[in-house]
């Protein structure tokens, strides 16, 4: 029985005809926003970046059919898949400690102390720019939940070529590794500190990855979307 669950991964005209019905309305999302909200956009590079999060990773599941396998690895693909989403959500601020926990203290990178102080058992919701909003928000007395649509789309994706992968048995250490790049925007406070150790705070990669944070993660975040999908290391 054969284990490749990677369908062509090349678009077809179909494929093409629903992306570009695709394109199309997330333009007229964006503008019938702009219309209706007195805000303006210093940067239109973010607002790509959630929509290339968002329709590469639903591109990428809708390419990707995990292979037959027995029950007890489709738990274990599960249970890998879910603790990887965790780790993601945790790390790329969707999942978090509440302003009011006391263990708000120890979150040193200022990320999850950037979205208000809702009172606890709270719920919020942020009419952001299209593929970051409407973003809900619920702060608990112990638990912080950030979700953004851009975010939260993108990290299933991932979980989900994760557990395909899994069941392959093929390249899961290496996908899974480049996978945590994708967070570099939220995990940087923290890796930032070891290489202005080693290179010198004046150094060319603190300075880009200072500047650069949601560029370098939108391309780790493709990055490895294409190698779970094209998966060269399958056997």
């Amino acid at each position: 029985m054969s284990t490749v669950t990677r369908l062509d991964w090349r678009p077809t005209k179909s494929d093409l005809l629903v992306g570009a019905i695709v394109v199309n309305a997330e333009i007229l999302a964006v503008l019938l926003y702009l219309a209706a909200e007195s805000v303006s956009v210093d940067s239109w590079r973010f607002i790509l970046y959630a929509f290339v999060w968002i329709n590469a990773g639903l591109y990428a599941v809708a390419k990707t059919r995990p292979a037959e396998a027995s029950a007890r690895t489709k738990r274990l693909a599960l249970l890998v898949a879910g603790g990887y989403f965790l780790l993601l959500a945790v790390a790329g601020g969707i999942l978090g400690p509440s302003h009011t926990s006391p263990l708000a203290s120890l979150i040193t990178d200022g990320h999850l102390h950037s979205h208000g102080t809702a009172a606890a058992g709270s719920f919020d919701v942020r009419f952001l720019p299209p593929g970051w909003g409407p973003a809900l928000v619920y702060q608990g007395s112990w638990v912080l939940v950030i979700l953004m649509p851009y975010k939260v789309i993108g990290y299933l994706s991932l979980a989900y070529l994760i557990y395909a992968t899994v069941i392959d048995a093929a390249g899961t250490a290496l996908s899974g590794s480049l996978g945590l790049l994708s967070c570099v925007s939220c995990a940087w406070p923290v890796v930032g500190s070891l290489v202005t150790t080693i290179f010198g705070s004046g150094s060319f990669v603190v300075a880009a990855a200072t500047t650069w944070p949601y560029d370098i993660s939108t391309v780790a975040f493709l990055a490895t979307v294409a190698l779970l999908t094209w998966r060269p290391l399958a056997r």
